[in-house]
């Protein structure tokens, strides 16, 4: 399963629970919530990790660029 479907099912998953919480102030529904919340803001974390680390070892494969020498006194040896 991807993350991104993840985050979905888990997001969807506590809509319920929501919905018992704040329209019927059920107690129980906001302890449900509120873990769901927690095992959501781990998932995120992993996933955010994830990218950097992808993104970091895309950084490392790719050959430094090389920049244009610097054209110091370029105007001094025209003047000369």
């Amino acid at each position: 399963m991807s993350k991104f479907a993840k985050v979905r099912d888990l997001v969807m998953g506590l809509e319920a629970d929501f919905e018992k919480f704040y329209d019927k102030s059920n107690q129980a529904a906001g302890t449900r919530v509120r873990k769901g919340m927690q095992d959501l803001k781990v998932l995120a974390q992993e996933i955010r990790k994830e990218v950097q680390d992808i993104k970091n070892k895309a950084a490392a494969k790719k050959p430094a660029a090389k920049k244009p020498a610097a054209k110091k006194d370029a105007g001094k040896a025209k003047k000369k």
